[in-house]
This record gives C-alpha cells, sequence and structure tokens, in this order.
C-alpha cells in the first residue's frame, strides 16, 4: 500500500499517524524547517566523481534549505558519501538523471517543463556575476566536475551563466566552496525579496512525510498497520 499514490487526506492521516512514533521535538523541528524550504532555487550536479564533494554540495543544500538536488550521471555514477553528508541527504529530494543517451539533455528539458530557467555556473562565461543575476523566475543551478567542468552539451544548452568574482591568482573555488557561496548568496536575496518562494501546502505534507518515514526505524510496519486500519473503517 505504502508504493501507492495517495490522495491528500490519506497523507495527512498517515502522517498524523506516524508522527505519533516521534518526539514533539521532532516534530516541531520539521514544522520549523519546514518554513524555510524552497523550489524556487534547485540544484543540478552533472557527473560529479568525487563523491566527497558532492555529498559537501547536498550538506550545503539542506543548510541554506534548497529541497531539490538533481544528479545527472552519464559516465560517473554518484553515491553520497554518508561521513561528508552528514545524514543531509535523508532530508533532500535526490532526483537521478541515468536513463538516456545523453542525460544531461533529459534533465534540462525535465527542469524547463516545470518551470525552470537553467543557469550554468562557469568562470568561462561573462554573462553574469553573483550580484547581477535575476532569480525572479525559477532557477536550476548547474555545476560540473571537478576537473572539466560542465560538458559542452550543458553549456550549449544553458539559459544563462553566473560566476563568482575572483581576485586572486587560482581561476576557481572548488565545487563545494562554489556552491556554499551561491547558495547563501542566492537563498539571502530570495528571502528578502517578495517572490513566492515557498513550498505548497501539498509539497509540504509530501516532504514532511517522507521527513518522518526517515526517522522510524522500519516505518514500513506501521504504515501496514496503518492501511489495515483504514482498511476496516
Amino acid at each position: 500500500m505504502t508504493g501507492f499514490n495517495l490522495d491528500s487526506d490519506t497523507k495527512k492521516k498517515l502522517l498524523e499517524f506516524l508522527s505519533t512514533y516521534i518526539s514533539e521535538n521532532k516534530k516541531q523541528l520539521f514544522d520549523k524547517i519546514i518554513e524555510y524550504r524552497t523550489r524556487h532555487i534547485t540544484v543540478v550536479l552533472e557527473d560529479i566523481y568525487q563523491p566527497h564533494n558532492a555529498s559537501a554540495v547536498l550538506r550545503s543544500s539542506d543548510c541554506f534549505g534548497i529541497q531539490d538536488v538533481h544528479i545527472i550521471e552519464n559516465r560517473n555514477t554518484y553515491e553520497v558519501n554518508p561521513d561528508v553528508a552528514l545524514g543531509s541527504s535523508k532530508w533532500l529530494t535526490l532526483i537521478k538523471h541515468n536513463r538516456s543517451k545523453n542525460n544531461t539533455l533529459d534533465a534540462f528539458e525535465t527542469l524547463r517543463k516545470q518551470g525552470y530557467r537553467i543557469v550554468a555556473t562557469t568562470p568561462h562565461k561573462n554573462d553574469h556575476f553573483l550580484d547581477d543575476l535575476e532569480i525572479n523566475s525559477k532557477t536550476a543551478l548547474v555545476f560540473g566536475n571537478e576537473l572539466e567542468g560542465l560538458s559542452d552539451i550543458a553549456l550549449e544548452n544553458a539559459d544563462d551563466f553566473v560566476k563568482i568574482p575572483m581576485y586572486g591568482f587560482t581561476e576557481s573555488f572548488n565545487i563545494s566552496v562554489s556552491a556554499a557561496i551561491i547558495f547563501h548568496h542566492l537563498t539571502e536575496k530570495l528571502r528578502k525579496s517578495s517572490i513566492n518562494w515557498k513550498l505548497s501546502d501539498d509539497e509540504i505534507l509530501d516532504i514532511k512525510l517522507n521527513w518522518v518515514r526517515s526517522v522510524i526505524k522500519r516505518n514500513e510496519i506501521f504504515e501496514k498497520e496503518f492501511f489495515s486500519r483504514e482498511m476496516r473503517k
């Protein structure tokens, strides 16, 4: 039953039922944190092969309230490094793109259908410095791998480009530092704006349900109990 699509009323009842198995402090923390979550900005990682850096990006995404991280796997498969991510992955929605001949184009098409503008992060283009980047529309920030940066296909198909101002000899920050700087700047800008950046009620319900599931050991047993009760009503 737990794998089926559920209507909102059933989800609410399930969330209420499962919430009885977590502490009051945890419930209050979920209520507090969800208010700062956003999908107005999303993160895209293309072919990241160093799990240390990619997991650090997940940690920063969680810290700055960015809910979704899209992971493009063309040549490299990504696995979370638990020592670096420190559990952040279970609070995020991770979407892997790994089923097409070119997963970068597939990911971009999916994001555009969801209303996102594709913004490539690269020191090699001069479109916008970070301060100048507009975020009035939904924005997908795309980061390339540590050695080669973004692929030519990603650069050719991006809608816009952004870079961090640099004042030293080194050409660029590593991916995890770049991501943290950009996330901090843009989420602060977003929250000080009049943009409607918050999650919808349905999104909040889905995410909180996943959070509760993630902290209950063998949650599927309790869900079976819930659906068994519902069927007897």
